[in-house]
């Protein structure tokens, strides 16, 4: 047997022919005899005649051609199926037609009467439903302080209904709470917040939800110093004469199993807890809740905003802008005119334009309104076309080409005449090399960042086909390197060169090239 289901009592396994009625083929003659059931159930009419029954359902009309013999066949059926007992009705007869056939009584069975409830209450409904109701923080918190204050002096009937009201009031909170925030996230919500209609309802729920999440802050606090000063002995007291207020109760039926009663009101304790306070290192589930709350006024609040946006888009505040603007116009202080932007406009959002300091005086009390303005070109964003400029030649950057080419070739013939003066030397540390210009010092980083990063052979080759190869990157040992612009304190790698054999090859052939000529 599966570990995780030996725990689990026989019962929470079996089959429940309870449930047959509801998909049987005759369903609707049971679903309307089993209703009927109920009613009268809830009218404080237990035992019903068949007669009685037939004459309830055949007003319904559920069922053309409905018969007396049809009714009692579906209540023996549903007699086999456990939804009904029967017994004798001892009644007397008043033909002899009723003296001859056995007269019977039925009554819902306990799982009835809750498929029934059931049935109906999923009768009713429509969405998520649920509510925030934010008195319940309060009870919850009182209860927890009565329990913590008189946990030693409560008799078990007392701890009992404190327990009730405790247990019964969070499930409440839990369930409603989720079902309502759930209901917020739904497509029929979506639809709403689209509409305009939404900014008619938008504050009510607004407040309906800070009111909320204020009173969980407000009590969030006392519960859960409640729950932490009710120590394990203080909890196992309350929750032992609890369960003897319920075992003392005085009942016709079995009654539960004291231990099992026991761990089943543990079982809540802990469900509170963790609800409250958390367990391990995961958020508590208020805390959950307080954000989903959050996050719920935020999303309302935005879509307030984007349908206010869209009614605006569309109407023209040309008059609105004229009579601004004459506003302006009419004052004759900077100041005034500064003062009326601010509360026209509000604080405008930040825009970092680049420019040059071009303060004309270092005076830390200067104003920026008296230093000389920097002017920056700025391109219009409309996405209408201006007027159309005359188009530009083409610039020739022939020249430009020249110096940079020019530029370029002096730059490679300076570097191969120091690589070339290095590979003559074959080798070369860096303790070895003097004073060197800047421009070799800058080129020595450049060939030792590449030997660093070149992989385990800790080498390269240039475009000139010379090979540069690192010996000693791990080396302990440091120099200086003294240029024309400072000293560097580094280590003394070392770096050979040579060229590779195509560059060889190359070279061999330039010098034969030549000789012909």
């Amino acid at each position: 047997m599966d570990a995780r289901l030996s725990g689990l009592p026989p019962q929470s396994l079996r089959h429940v022919p309870e449930l047959k009625y509801v998909n049987a083929e005759n369903v609707v003659r049971y679903r309307a005899i089993m209703r009927f059931f109920y009613q009268e159930y809830k009218r404080l009419r237990y035992w019903l005649k068949p007669e009685e029954v037939f004459a309830g359902v055949s007003e319904w009309g559920v069922w053309p051609g409905y018969t007396i013999e049809q009714c009692q066949a579906d209540l023996d059926q549903l007699v086999e199926w456990q939804n009904l007992t029967a017994r004798h009705d001892g009644g007397r007869s008043t033909t002899l037609e009723e003296y001859l056939k056995k007269k019977m009584q039925y009554l819902l069975r306990p799982y009835s009467i809750e498929i029934e409830r059931l049935l109906e209450t999923l009768e009713k409904v429509t969405g998520y439903g649920g509510s925030l109701e934010s008195s319940l923080f309060d009870t919850i918190a009182d209860k927890l302080f009565a329990i913590r204050r008189d946990a030693d002096q409560l008799n078990p009937e007392t701890a009992l209904e404190l327990w009730n009201i405790l247990y019964r009031s969070f499930v409440s909170l839990h369930e409603n709470a989720a079902d309502y925030i759930a209901s917020l996230h739904t497509a029929k919500a979506e639809e709403m917040m689209v509409a305009e209609a939404f900014l008619v309802f938008k504050e009510k729920l607004t407040n309906y939800l800070q009111n909320f999440v204020q009173a969980l802050q407000r009590s969030a606090y006392k519960i859960e110093g409640n729950l932490l000063r009710i120590n394990a002995n203080v909890r196992d007291m309350f929750l032992e004469k609890a369960v003897e207020g319920e075992l003392n109760k005085p009942r016709l039926e079995d009654v539960p199993d004291r231990e099992a009663l026991l761990e089943e009101l543990r079982q809540g304790w802990e469900n509170i807890q963790r609800w409250f306070i958390g367990e391990g290192g995961s958020p508590s589930e208020l805390t959950l809740l307080e954000r989903a709350t959050k996050d719920a006024i935020a999303r309302i609040v935005r879509s307030a905003i984007r349908i206010q946006e869209r009614k605006r888009s569309g109407l023209s505040r040309k008059k609105e802008l004229e009579h601004l603007a004459r506003w302006f116009a009419g004052l004759h202080a900077m100041e005034d005119a500064h003062r009326l932007a601010g509360f026209a406009f509000g604080l405008f959002p930040t825009r970092h334009l680049q420019g040059e300091d071009l303060r004309d005086s270092d005076r830390a009390d200067m104003s920026m309104w008296e230093e000389r303005p920097t002017v920056r070109t700025l391109r219009s964003r409309s996405r209408k076309r201006g007027e159309r400029q005359e188009s530009e030649p083409v610039r020739d950057n022939e020249q430009r080409k020249r110096r940079e080419r020019e530029a370029f070739l002096l730059r490679q013939a300076e570097e191969w005449k120091a690589v070339e003066a290095l590979l003559a030397k074959g080798k070369v540390r860096i303790s070895e090399l003097g004073k060197v210009p800047s421009q070799t010092r800058l080129r020595l980083l450049h060939w030792i960042g590449r030997c660093m990063t070149a992989g385990a052979n800790h080498s390269f080759v240039t475009p000139e086909g010379v090979r540069i190869r690192m010996t000693n990157p791990r080396t302990e040992e440091r120099t200086v390197l003294v240029s024309e612009d400072g000293e560097l304190h580094m280590a003394d790698y070392e770096l050979v060169f040579m060229l590779t054999d195509a560059a060889r090859e190359a070279a061999a052939a330039r010098e034969e090239e030549w000789a012909r000529r």
